[in-house]
This record gives structure tokens, C-alpha cells and sequence, in this order.
């Protein structure tokens, strides 16, 4: 007999920290967001747990539609895994066709995710700062975000606070993978709709290397501009608080100084 192992989706896990909600609290969040949109659903902790646990890889939309409106980012950005292609979920209510049940409820196969073996933890909440050079303006600026970061194993998963960035509005979501002192991955972050950038959404990939006291990682990352040239610049991550607790997410879900 084979058991079925299942990749946890830190995606939505990270996003629901962020917000300071419980398991409980999201799903009471998706049954309100439900009656407002006229799409009442049974959003529950035990689907919360299904789909941060990997067991249920993706949700119906009428769930989707409820997650949009309380975490503020697309579905698709929510760390779950569509099967291809993707059927859409539009604003106006009339989504793509409904998945079954079956589907939803199925889990896709995936390999055993790697066991930490002498590894450093590095949850927490740092201090992402990077810099970047517009052109539009003609100068060098430093965007700063106060990020959860999770481990599980050799992957990092880390989502802005909530109003915590120098850009109002403007979430960051890391996606990194630790080999020893050196992290890879990519990231996204998605600007305000009132900002500068007028709601554009970019995403690239950085590599930063952890420093011997595993309080600073140091690095580039690496996008496109508006232009499809390919940009650069210096980013670091500071750990400022080990802890996760409601306490230390509601003191740093401010703008950096």
C-alpha cells in the first residue's frame, strides 16, 4: 500500500498570516465575502486546512471568487495548482466551468517534499529592501516591505504585510528554495492600482546568499521592464523578529522607517 503525499500550498498559508487570521477567521472572511458578491458558500476551517495541507489543489469558483475579494490578489497567485488551461474567474460573477468536486477534492501527485537535515529555520519577519532604477523618473529609489517569511524544508515562502511597505498598496510574495547558504527563486509583487505604475504587476528572480549569523541574506534580483529590457539591482532581506505571533505581526504591519 502507497500513501499519497501532498505539497503544502505556504502560498496561501503565508497570505492568511499576513492578514493576522486564524484558519477560522479565513473561513468566516469567505462566507461573508460570499454573501456580499450573492454567491453564499460553506467556506469552513476543514477547507482552509484541505487547501493549505495540499489535499484540495485547487478551489471551485465559487470559492475563488470569495478569496479574491478577501485576500486582494488573484486566485492564481494564491499558491494553488490549475489544471491547464486555467478557467478564468471574472469579476462579474460568470466564472469559467465549474470544476466537479471530484476535482477539486483529488490532489495531484508530487514528490516527498526534502527533510531539513542540519538546516536553519528562518521563519520569521525580515526586512526586504530593494533597489530599482526608473527610468520614467530618471532615478534610483529603495522599496521596503515587512514580509512573513515560512520554511518548510529546503523552501521559503514569504508574503508582504499588509500596509507594511513603502509603496502603499503594493504586496510582495517571495517563492525561494535554500541549498545551504545560498537561496534561489522568484519573486512578484503587485503595484497599487493609485501608484506610480498604475496597478502593473511584475515578477522576476532573485538569489541572495545567508550570512553566517542567519540574520541577513544578500543578493540581486532580476526583471523586465516596461520595455522588455532585462533589470537588475541589489536586494537584502533582514530577520527583525523570529516570531510569527499575532503580537509580532501587528507591531511590524506598519511602513518600514
Amino acid at each position: 500500500m502507497t500513501t499519497e503525499l501532498h505539497a503544502s500550498n505556504d502560498v496561501l498559508r503565508a497570505i492568511r498570516i499576513s492578514l493576522r487570521m486564524s484558519q477560522d477567521d479565513l473561513a468566516k472572511a469567505l462566507r461573508r465575502a460570499g454573501d456580499e458578491l450573492g454567491e453564499p458558500n460553506d467556506a469552513s476551517k476543514r477547507l482552509v486546512q484541505r487547501w493549505e495541507s495540499g489535499v484540495s489543489r485547487a478551489p471551485r469558483p465559487v470559492y475563488a471568487r470569495a478569496l479574491e475579494r478577501v485576500t486582494g490578489r488573484p486566485v492564481e497567485s494564491l499558491g494553488f495548482t490549475f489544471p491547464v488551461p486555467v478557467a478564468r474567474v471574472h469579476s462579474d460573477g460568470k466564472g469559467g466551468h465549474d470544476m466537479d468536486a471530484a476535482t477539486e477534492g483529488a490532489a495531484a501527485k508530487t514528490e516527498a517534499p526534502q527533510r531539513m537535515t542540519d538546516t536553519a529555520n528562518y521563519s520569521g519577519i525580515w526586512l526586504s529592501r530593494y533597489e530599482y532604477y526608473s527610468s520614467g523618473r530618471g532615478e534610483t529609489f529603495e522599496a521596503k516591505h515587512y514580509v512573513v517569511v515560512l520554511q518548510h524544508g529546503t523552501k521559503l515562502t514569504g508574503q508582504s504585510l499588509p500596509g507594511a511597505s513603502s509603496n502603499p498598496d503594493s504586496p510582495l510574495t517571495l517563492d525561494l528554495t535554500l541549498d545551504r547558504n545560498v537561496v534561489t527563486g522568484t519573486w512578484t509583487e503587485q503595484t497599487a492600482r493609485a501608484g506610480y505604475y498604475q496597478g502593473a504587476r511584475y515578477h522576476g528572480a532573485v538569489q541572495m546568499l545567508i550570512e553566517p549569523t542567519g540574520r541577513r541574506m544578500t543578493g540581486k534580483w532580476i526583471g523586465f521592464g516596461k520595455d522588455f529590457d532585462v533589470n537588475s539591482g541589489p536586494w537584502e532581506l533582514l530577520l527583525v523578529d523570529a516570531s510569527i505571533s499575532k503580537a509580532a505581526l501587528e507591531r511590524y504591519g506598519c511602513t518600514p522607517a
